[in-house]
């Protein structure tokens, strides 16, 4: 068992042997720890409004930014130097940009749209898609199926294959489906999809498989930690999937049987491809009200879960880790639930009604968290250690590293370079500031 034990903690990494690239993590986090103001690019609010979300090229050479109003920015951030403006990229407010590689990216946005650009050619989009009926909030990408995944306020998450992308789109399937949806994320490795929901409910689909039809039948449903309150877990149909109630939001259908979504078999023989697991994640000072998980972002090395949640009532706000526990419940009775509390700090409960989009680190030991009209950027310890080398038996607070303020408005987003020491950060009046060490 030790044996055994010792090669799984080689496989994900969780040996020091195994990484010999941790001193080098180690000297990254000192650089932070030096790390200021750097720069600002203050852009007239009349044309693009407020800074929805940023995102880096994956070799760090381009800083792309998604406005309130119609428009993408790029900037060459290591000049700050601003490139390129898509005066109209999209009818509505653009929310999302996603790399698919250093030349490919995809934005979505308020106008249910998608749009492919390339980099050596920006006067003209590659190819818009359409399949959408709302707000489109999320895009993910498979590198290894080159599937682009999207998800919006119509509850659906759609594959796109773009392995046969023309001018007139891709060839889409809507995957899955669920009320309240608002954020949805895949992990490194895209073995699970994790789905985020305005009534406080967390989706995992486990062992995943983009390219299985949603006519082959429902989704298995595995036990999942339930509320105490009269929530439902019901069945769109014999050939959909399930769909998630709350509390303030029921579904119309009757409750999912308790013999249903707790099949031995499913538990005994490992899940099935695409089983559907629902927690109710634990939310400090949130044990007797629902909350809404706003923002939802993944370990780079798929350890942990990093969540953003707002009560209900929106005076208090929440950054949480949820570590990842794989493997069959320890007793069949025992209910399943795949994530645990691990740390947590409460937020400044400023900016209400607007997301706040957080981040980990390229190395995973930090996460930067906008706080007020800054950011915050935050350590499992004092010494920035890895999650795995500081896991604590019961929920600690995060510890606070350093705190950044260059903006005069609500930060809603920030983003660390994948490359570079760098962090940038956008603002609710259109400012983007960039952060990098300074001695």
């Amino acid at each position: 068992g030790g044996l055994f034990a010792w090669l799984r903690g080689r496989c994900l990494g969780r040996g020091a042997a195994v990484d010999p690239a941790r001193d080098t993590f180690g000297a990254m986090t000192g650089l932070y720890g030096a790390i200021q103001p750097a720069d600002s690019v203050s852009l007239s609010t009349r044309t693009h409004g407020a800074v929805f979300n940023l995102e880096y090229s994956p070799d760090g050479s381009v800083l792309t930014v998604a406005c309130e109003q119609t428009e993408v920015l790029l900037f060459d951030p290591i000049s700050s130097k601003h490139i390129k403006t898509l005066s109209e990229a999209h009818e509505d407010c653009v929310n999302n940009i996603r790399f698919l590689d250093n030349r490919l990216f995809a934005t979505c946005s308020d106008d249910t749209t998608i749009a492919l650009w390339d980099l050596r050619k920006l006067n003209t989009k590659v190819c818009t898609l359409h399949g959408h009926t709302s707000w489109v909030k999320n895009i993910e990408y498979d590198t290894n199926t080159r599937l682009l995944v999207t998800s919006g306020f119509d509850g659906n998450v759609i594959i796109w294959d773009t392995n046969r992308c023309t001018e007139d789109g891709c060839p889409h399937k809507k995957f899955f489906h669920t009320r309240f949806l608002m954020r949805m994320r895949l992990t490194p490795d895209c073995s699970k999809m994790l789905i985020s929901t305005s009534s406080g409910y967390l989706l995992i689909l486990h062992d995943l498989d983009l390219n299985k039809s949603l006519e082959v039948g429902s989704y298995p449903i595995l036990r999942a930690r339930r509320t105490t309150s009269s929530s439902d877990i019901t069945s769109s149909g014999s050939s959909g999937p399930r769909a998630v109630g709350s509390p303030c939001h029921q579904n119309n259908s009757g409750p999912l049987s308790e013999k249903t979504s707790s099949r031995p078999s499913q538990r005994e023989g490992g899940s099935p491809r695409n089983s559907l697991e629902v927690l109710t994640p634990e939310v400090p000072g949130e044990r007797d009200r629902g909350n809404c998980i706003t923002s939802l972002q993944l370990h780079p090395k798929g350890w942990a879960t990093l969540l953003r949640c707002s009560s209900n009532t929106d005076d208090q706000e929440w950054t949480c880790v949820y570590e990842f526990q794989e493997g069959a419940p320890v007793r069949p009775v025992s209910p399943r639930c795949s994530l645990r509390l691990t740390h947590c700090i409460e937020e400044a409960n400023v900016g209400r009604g607007y997301i706040k989009e957080l981040c980990f680190s390229p190395d995973g030991r930090m996460i930067s968290s906008p706080h007020g009209f800054g950011i915050r950027l935050l350590g499992f310890d004092a010494h920035c250690s890895e999650l795995v080398d500081c896991l604590p038996r019961e929920a600690s607070p995060l510890r606070e590293i350093r705190s950044l303020y260059s903006h005069n408005d609500v930060v809603l987003t920030t983003k660390f370079s994948p490359t570079h020491c760098q962090i940038a950060s956008g603002c609710l009046s259109g400012r983007v500031s960039l952060y990098q060490p300074k001695f």
